[in-house]
């Protein structure tokens, strides 16, 4: 059976892997989740426990979870290597750098932020301090990818990996939390706006709006949320 990809939706960082299962070209499916309603249902914890996306049901009907146990599922499955490179190259290195420098404190930085939108009782005053030390750690953050960023048109080389796809479905959370204007990262804005154009990631948008959109016609459709939980959750 082809993988299922278990994505959210709004804004959800998962859009990137969907890009980045497009730049690998094999067949899977899709399961779209509305991240504010469906995956806070108990049902759901039958395919993760914690209420999160992403989540992969893989292709021997098995359930993985987080982006980076995801992200290096794909790779093992790359034998083209189209969005990743030879183990223990110098190149796989840096990606794998790359990508855990993304999913944990450059993601994170965004929690305090998230934590004041959510909020199921408004406290203004909590929310406030919640932001503005949000926006402290999202540009400190920021800053520090600006610097890690090297002279190649994507963050490993001349094409789109996994890397850019744990980029640029959180880099957008950056305009929706209204902190700074991207222009204060040069190289990063020029990255952005590359991946922003790709047809993958254009693909990926489109399909988390609820858009139909022509890919590549490696993804075989989209499977109803109820019945991934009823086949595949634990």
């Amino acid at each position: 059976m082809e993988p299922i990809l278990v994505y959210g939706f709004p804004a959800g960082s998962s859009m990137g892997l969907v890009a980045a299962l497009e730049w690998l070209g094999k067949p899977y499916r899709l399961c779209r989740v509305d991240m504010l309603g469906e995956m806070r249902e108990p049902a759901y914890a039958r395919i993760n426990a914690r209420h999160e996306t992403p989540a992969l049901v893989t292709d021997d009907g098995s359930v993985l979870t987080e982006t980076m146990a995801i992200a290096h599922w794909f790779a093992a499955r790359d034998s083209d290597r189209h969005i990743s490179f030879e183990p223990r190259s110098a190149e796989a290195d840096r990606m794998l750098q790359l990508m855990a420098f993304l999913n944990t404190g450059f993601t994170g930085a965004f929690t305090p932020l998230w934590a004041a939108l959510e909020m199921a009782e408004p406290d203004p005053p909590m929310q406030a301090v919640l932001r503005r030390f949000g926006r402290e750690m999202v540009i400190e953050r920021h800053d520090k990818l600006e610097a890690m960023i090297g002279e190649t048109p994507y963050l490993v080389g001349d094409h789109p990996t996994l890397a850019d796809g744990v980029l640029v479905g959180v880099a957008r959370w950056l305009e929706f939390h209204e902190v700074a204007s991207s222009d204060r990262w040069p190289k990063l804005a020029a990255l952005r706006r590359r991946l922003d154009a790709d047809p993958a990631v254009r693909y990926a948008i489109a399909i988390e709006s609820g858009e139909v959109l022509a890919g590549t016609g490696a993804c075989r459709g989209h499977v109803p949320l109820p019945e991934v939980i009823e086949r595949f959750g634990r």
